[in-house]
């Protein structure tokens, strides 16, 4: 258990959280949810110790682990994919040189029956448990199939870290934290960087992990399919739900047109115990009924109604100019970089007034697509045309990096706009939350939010009858992702978008366009439906793969056996033949040692009987022929090691 007692926090002046309490108990799954700014960042990373409150105390019970994952860090890895991915690994060597000394202890204790030896085994068990959670001898096997689900492939595996994008190391950073199997795993914006498949399996693999979990994420479905408590931080207090998030935002309605209802009603008790004072603050006959409504107001105690931010986007997208009715037409299209094939013969059509959505793991072609739809890519193979009258709008995935930090927020807009919209310029920027302040801001001090808002709002100052938006939901909040996703539902043009933000995509897109594995198929029905089909495809994929691989080992274990038969057959027969060269040695050793019998009497007595030489020459045939056996048997032998 988590246990946080008084918690405080002060940020520029003001408290940022004051006096908060709750605990956080083993197993549980948390969504940790606020405005922006409201410290929801701020909590995971005190929570984890690697930021302290004011005043206050975090208390996480003994022999317990937390695992903390940031949402932007700057990972230093040198090694590999796997070899850093397999540095989550050191703490078993902790782990088994721990369980190790507390075996040799207990072996040497005889002390049965006292609490300090129940301590001991007690002990023991945790740390085998321990041991057995994370893996044990099955480490690679471990971090492959962890490394596999957040989207990397088997090929990739030798890759150095460091020639990925940022975005991929720190997916290698989660499979590091997911290894390590913390008791408490704190997650702040975990689907940042992954795609659908990578989200759908990182939601399977939270919704069976055996400890707690803490979120924090803008992405509702993500939420919704993993938490069952959601604790929202606001002006400075925690409200406490038991409940997924999309309960919770029924609740917290209730709870804050409740608190308005209650205020409403103080405030009229209020104005009419004042007015009552009022009246007859001067009549003697009424001074105790005025003095006992006077220390009625100071004892009351006022009723709070929790910060709501009424701050929000507003926008529509110009009407679009007519097109033709063929908006995009590839035939054959293929794209590689040197030997890498991004897609190969893609038959495409995109036709006036589609809502599409292109989507699919990382790295399989979606922005390279979206470049080459509006120009940015030239060298592809097969044909590709716009169709007639297409006006093309553009929001690329790094659209907020492009823009020119030196500029100021209104110099941004102004650069673009034309003719009659230079003197809304102002209006528009407020309609994305630029304050009259905040428009002479140089564009380096801005949030991500606050560069994804601006960029979104060059967007509206040409109108398109085609709109391309990759990846335009990151640094987008909850409250901007639904009102950029009501622009886009009442937009009259032809949309492309490539995200992976399921709830965002729902009811947005008509059709699907997924891309993998070289290849684009075109899905009809909208992303629930897709993501149920890509869910079963999964599943049979996997089958499969179990069942292939049941086959593998029956087939390895056929083979196997039949290898053993040739090793006992083989070994038969080098024994049979090391018996050979045994006896030979022997039989060579009497035969040596006869004829040296028989030198001897020659050198003493040389002239000997005609059948002694018979004798000593047959011998030394027979010798020639034992030696020739003999080498033939060592070569025999020698083949066979």
């Amino acid at each position: 258990m988590i246990s946080v007692n008084n918690l405080s926090v002060h940020f520029t002046g003001t408290d940022l959280f004051s006096n908060v309490t709750f605990n956080i108990s083993d197993h549980e799954r948390i969504g940790l949810v606020g405005m922006n700014g409201s410290g929801k960042s701020t909590l995971l990373k005190i929570l984890c110790g690697a930021q302290e409150a004011e005043s206050g105390t975090v208390v996480v019970a003994s022999g317990q682990t937390v695992g903390y994952l940031p949402q932007e860090m700057l990972p230093d890895a040198v090694g590999t994919v796997i070899e850093e991915t397999m540095t989550a690994f050191r703490q078993i060597d902790v782990i088994e040189a721990e369980l190790e000394r507390t075996t040799n202890e207990i072996a040497q204790r005889d002390d049965y029956h006292t609490a300090e030896y129940m301590r001991l085994l007690e002990h023991h068990n945790d740390l085998s448990e321990r041991l057995n959670i994370l893996g044990g001898n099955k480490r690679r096997e471990a971090a492959e199939k962890i490394l596999l689900g957040l989207g990397f492939k088997h090929e990739e595996f030798e890759r150095r870290v460091a020639e990925f994008s940022g975005g991929w190391q720190m997916r290698v950073e989660l499979a590091k934290l997911l290894l390590k199997h913390p008791d408490f795993l704190l997650l702040d914006e975990p689907t940042n960087h992954l795609d659908i498949e990578s989200i759908i399996w990182l939601e399977n693999y939270l919704t069976t992990y055996s400890g707690a979990v803490v979120l924090v994420s803008h992405d509702r479905t993500f939420l919704d399919n993993i938490t069952k408590r959601t604790i929202e931080i606001t002006a400075g207090r925690i409200y406490d739900y038991r409940c997924s998030y999309s309960d919770y935002v029924v609740q917290m309605q209730e709870r804050r047109a409740s608190q308005m209802a209650q205020l409403t009603s103080q405030q009229r008790q209020i104005a009419q115990i004042e007015a009552f004072i009022e009246r007859f603050r001067y009549k003697a006959t009424k001074s105790k009924q005025v003095q006992s409504r006077v220390k009625m107001l100071e004892k009351m105690e006022m009723i709070e109604v929790d910060e709501v931010s009424s701050e929000s986007i507003h926008f529509r997208f110009p009407p679009a100019p007519h097109s033709g009715k063929i908006v995009v037409e590839t035939k054959g299209l293929g794209k590689k970089y040197g030997e890498h094939v991004v897609f190969d013969g893609v038959d495409m059509l995109v036709t006036s007034g589609q809502k599409i959505a292109f989507v699919g793991r990382n790295g399989e072609g979606k922005s390279t697509m979206a470049k080459i739809i509006v120009g940015e890519i030239a060298d592809y193979e097969g044909s590709f045309r716009l169709g007639q009258g297409v006006v093309l709008g553009y929001y690329a995935q790094n659209q907020a990096a492009m823009l020119d930090l030196n500029k100021t927020v209104f110099e941004t807009i102004d650069d673009v706009a034309q003719g009659d919209i230079r003197p809304k310029i102002r209006n528009i920027l407020g309609s994305f939350l630029f304050s009259n302040e905040d428009i002479d801001k140089k564009v380096r001090v801005l949030s991500g939010g606050e560069k994804a808002r601006l960029a979104l709002a060059k967007l509206l100052l040409t109108p398109s009858n085609l709109l391309i938006l990759d990846e335009p939901t990151n640094h987008l909040d909850m409250n901007s992702k639904d009102v950029l996703k009501n622009a886009l539902l009442q937009y009259s043009g032809t949309l492309i978008v490539v995200s992976h933000d399921r709830d965002f995509l729902q009811g947005l897109s008509e059709d699907l366009f997924e891309f993998r594995n070289g290849g684009v198929h075109e899905f009809k029905g909208d992303m629930t439906e897709f993501v149920e089909w890509r869910r079963k495809s999964v599943a049979e994929e996997e089958a499969m793969s179990d069942a292939k691989a049941r086959t593998t080992v029956r087939q390895e274990a056929s083979e196997g056996k039949r290898a053993y038969e040739r090793s006992k057959e083989e070994e038969r027969e080098r024994r049979r033949l090391q018996n050979i060269v045994d006896k030979k040695e022997k039989e060579i050793e009497q035969a040596e040692e006869i004829l040296q019998q028989m030198e001897k009497e020659l050198s003493d007595k040389p002239q000997q009987e005609h059948s002694f030489f018979e004798r000593y020459n047959k011998l030394k045939e027979n010798l020639a022929v034992l030696m020739n056996e003999w080498e033939e048997a060592v070569i025999a032998v020698e083949e066979r090691v």
